[in-house]
């Protein structure tokens, strides 16, 4: 892994051959606390969002900007606390992500509410702790928020996610400004109702939200998009938003196809931010997390199948989700230094269906059963979009921090998958 795309070195070969996080062997993690097993380096977490602060501090000096970590990329409470510790502010989708930031101390009022179907009651959950703002995606979701707002005699303070239309050059699952997206306002509708605002006398107009999509790779992106709000700027008291929310979504390396650094974006950026003069606020979930985080496996068969080599391991879809929901491409390794010829394999999971695959056509030392495979950029979207399809219980997550490793979540059960479940 190069300096550029993980400062940290999260995960790295050790004198003798050993994959480790940080200085502890992967090895003994797996066998300390079983597979599959999600492994997280608290140093990588630090060191990437201690990178962006300090690109921050270089690009947007004076205008305080607020780094909200996207809680929906890795969700753990053990995460959350540590980056509340660094000052973190973040981005919240749902009561239940809103709720964790609270438990973990997070600053609520460094805390920002999104999500594109927001409930009556997770507005009001919101307007009660005091969140920094609100991110508005619907003109119906505007009047349900000016309802909340007025029951709890409070004024919202609110941005309206606009939505460009641009084409983010991404995944179709990942893009969230193509024009049918089912995210934010069109720039018709926002214009409206900032020109009437007083159609909605307990909300506060206080900035815009974009966000193009993820792992994104060409900063140019964003000058297209701040193209198309500019417009609305000149709507708001003063010509100009209080806050102004640019996502996230900036890529990370995958293969050869190297990240989008946070300097290069914020250099492109930086100047338009500057222009319009408002707050920025920053998503960067996944460029945070998913270096940051790997998903240990075990190999329980090696078998062949019309000339492809299958390697059957005790991860599956219900584990890590990203291959089959959308193609996502895994480094995989093997945990130890092996003297075996390399052939390509495909590494598959226990789940009753084909689309459940970790990986595709990766080159490996031949797996033997047995053998400890680590599934590398797994901190994002990961654990977080787990389940127990085929009551499959799941998997434990474990921090490695200053030379030892911290339990951030047991191992499921089968009386876990069932609790609350009557017979």
């Amino acid at each position: 892994m190069s300096e550029d795309r993980a400062p940290s070195a999260a995960f790295v070969r050790n004198a003798a051959g050993s994959l480790a996080c940080e200085s502890t062997e992967l090895r003994a993690l797996a066998e300390r606390h079983g597979t599959p097993l999600y492994v997280y380096s608290a140093a990588s977490f630090r060191g990437r969002y201690r990178r962006l602060g300090a690109a921050c501090r270089e690009h947007l000096a004076g205008l305080d900007p607020i780094v909200a970590y996207s809680v929906k990329a890795c969700s753990s409470l053990g995460i959350l606390k540590r980056l509340a510790a660094e000052g973190c502010g973040f981005d919240v989708v749902s009561g239940g992500e809103l709720l964790r930031v609270a438990r973990a101390g997070g600053d609520l009022g460094k805390t920002i509410l999104a999500g594109v179907g927001k409930t009556d009651a997770e507005l009001e959950l919101a307007l009660e702790a005091g969140v920094f703002q609100i991110n508005v995606e619907s003109a119906g979701e505007l009047a349900r928020l000016d309802a909340a707002a007025k029951r709890r005699r409070v004024r919202a303070r609110a941005a309206l996610r606009v939505n460009p239309a641009i084409d983010p050059k991404t995944h179709p699952h990942l893009a969230t400004s193509a024009p049918t997206s089912k995210f934010g306002l069109e720039l018709d509708d926002a214009r409206g109702a900032l020109a009437a605002p007083e159609r909605f006398p307990n909300v506060e107009f206080v900035g815009l939200h974009l966000h193009l999509g993820s792992m994104l790779r060409d900063a140019h992106l964003w000058e297209e998009a701040f193209e198309r709000i500019a417009p609305l700027l000149a709507l708001f008291p003063g010509g100009s938003p209080k806050t102004l929310d640019v996502g996230g979504g900036i890529a990370i390396g995958v293969g050869s196809e190297p990240e989008l650094a946070p300097e290069k974006w914020l250099t492109r950026i930086g100047p338009l931010l500057r222009r319009v003069g408002a707050r920025p606020i920053l998503e960067p979930g996944r460029w945070i997390a998913a270096p940051s985080g790997a998903l240990l496996t075990r190999v329980l068969d090696v078998k062949n199948a019309g000339g492809r080599r299958i390697v059957v391991v005790d991860a599956a879809m219900n584990d890590l989700i990203r291959p089959a929901l959308y193609g996502a491409v895994h480094p995989i390794e093997l945990a130890a230094r092996v003297e075996r010829a390399p052939r390509a394999v495909d590494v598959v999971g226990p789940v009753c269906e084909s689309g459940d695959f970790l990986g595709k056509n990766i080159t490996l030392p031949d797996p033997q059963p047995g053998d400890l495979l680590a599934i590398l950029d797994a901190g994002a979207y990961g654990f977080s979009m787990a389940s127990t399809y085929n009551s499959r219980p799941r998997a434990a997550e474990v921090l490695v921090e200053k030379g030892g490793d911290v339990l951030l979540r047991r191992r499921e059960t089968f009386d876990d998958v069932v609790r609350g479940e009557l017979l």
